[in-house]
């Protein structure tokens, strides 16, 4: 006896909607074809370490972008946290002198560097005070943010640059380049810090209730409060991440360049967006992977540099990088329909989105609504693997 099951009739492939996902993937391979042809020292292994720690930085940024993002917010303070926790790693490297008892204290390069780190994340708490606690509009939020860190910075140092951060032996404040040029294994230490930090956070989206939690905050943040889910916790925690990430990205900055400018990172927190956009996560929330987020800073990173090794203009590269934004954002809107009816099919169903990225399944999918809001909130069980973009929707708050 035979029988056929609904649903199980084989599908066709489409090839615009693999494109589509797998946009980032094909943009970094253009790219290293085409400037590999114009540039015979383009594909050398020196030059791709060389670049790679070029991406470490914008990386970083757009990792702890992604976070927010995820959520169905954006931070635009990322550039400004990099510059100002650099600019506090170089003061206190420097010298903190203390007039009331006529002594200069040096902190060593791990104090130093932690306290900069803790900085970075204490100023992503406050964005997410802002933002869930207070009801700031997240843009509003993280631009005031912005100016006042940047502001703070120029004040520090008369708008001038800390130069000369190697320290002093007898001080015991040397080291502090390590991270921006030495090697392990031949793999420079930012591109290491970065790829530890990526494995982290994808460990936490792909593995943990926090990154059901989150992916289910942004797909549908009512349904998601409804589940139990604790909102406000998870956007606090996603900024304070997202500071975090921006200050060791500023001090990977500061070690390489072994000084510290006051406008470090300016429009960086464009290039994190970008990053994220053309990795493949929706800027209205809920969908994205680091996966995706690691390739668009790579296609970034590797254009501008490609860019820079033929001799093109740095106002054409501007031009070059705005036109793959528009591009990606494009792409975005075919893959995932446009926020403003993502947003109304999700009131209208109540259900929490699941993740999607570029050609691969999203992430795990949130907690469900109950079917009774009297009743108690669960969190959902173990994540699932959504299928093809445009295949799987919001799931209804009374579905089991």
């Amino acid at each position: 006896m035979t029988s056929t099951a609904a649903g199980t009739a084989p599908r066709k492939l489409d090839i615009s909607k693999l494109l589509i996902e797998s946009r980032a993937f094909l943009a970094l391979a253009l790219i290293i074809v085409i400037f590999s042809l114009l540039s015979p020292n383009f594909l050398t292994v020196n030059n791709l370490l060389i670049m790679s720690s070029h991406v470490a930085i914008f990386a970083l940024l757009s990792l702890g972008q992604l976070l927010v993002v995820l959520t169905g917010g954006i931070d635009l303070s990322v550039g400004s946290i990099l510059g100002f926790t650099a600019v506090i790693a170089g003061f206190l490297l420097r010298g903190v002198p203390i007039s009331m008892f006529g002594v200069t204290l040096y902190p060593n390069v791990p104090a130093a560097v932690l306290i900069a780190i803790v900085l970075g994340g204490a100023l992503g708490l406050i964005n997410g005070v802002l933002v869930a606690k207070f009801k700031v509009a997240p843009f509003v939020a993280t631009l005031g943010m912005l100016y006042v860190v940047r502001g703070f910075a120029l004040l520090m140092t008369n708008g001038r640059t800390l130069n000369d951060l190697s320290g002093d032996e007898a001080l015991g404040n040397t080291g502090f380049e390590w991270l921006g040029f030495n090697r392990v294994l031949g793999i420079p230490a930012g591109v290491l810090i970065m790829a530890v930090i990526a494995l982290v956070i994808a460990v936490v989206l792909g593995r943990t209730t926090f990154g059901r939690w989150l992916y289910a905050t942004g797909g549908n943040e009512r349904a998601a409060q409804l589940s139990g889910v604790p909102v406000r916790s998870v956007t606090i925690w996603v900024y304070v991440v997202s500071g975090l990430c921006s200050a060791v990205a500023g001090i990977i900055l500061a070690s390489t360049l072994t000084s510290a400018s006051p406008t470090a990172g300016n429009t960086y927190e464009l290039t994190a967006i970008a990053g994220v956009v053309i990795g493949g996560a929706a800027l209205s929330g809920g969908r994205g992977t680091v996966r995706g987020t690691l390739l668009g800073a790579f296609v970034i990173g590797f254009l501008s540099d490609g860019l820079v090794l033929i001799g093109v203009s740095a106002y054409w590269q501007t031009v070059f990088v705005g036109a793959v934004i528009v591009v990606a954002v494009l792409l975005n809107t075919l893959q995932y329909g446009r926020p403003g009816k993502a947003s109304r099919a999700g009131r209208k169903t109540g259900g929490v989105g699941t993740p999607g990225g570029p050609g691969e399944a999203g992430g795990p999918s949130g907690p469900r609504a109950p079917s009774d809001p009297g009743g108690s909130s669960e969190s959902a069980g173990p994540a699932e693997p959504a299928g093809p973009a445009g295949s799987a929707g919001p799931r209804s708050p009374s579905s089991d």
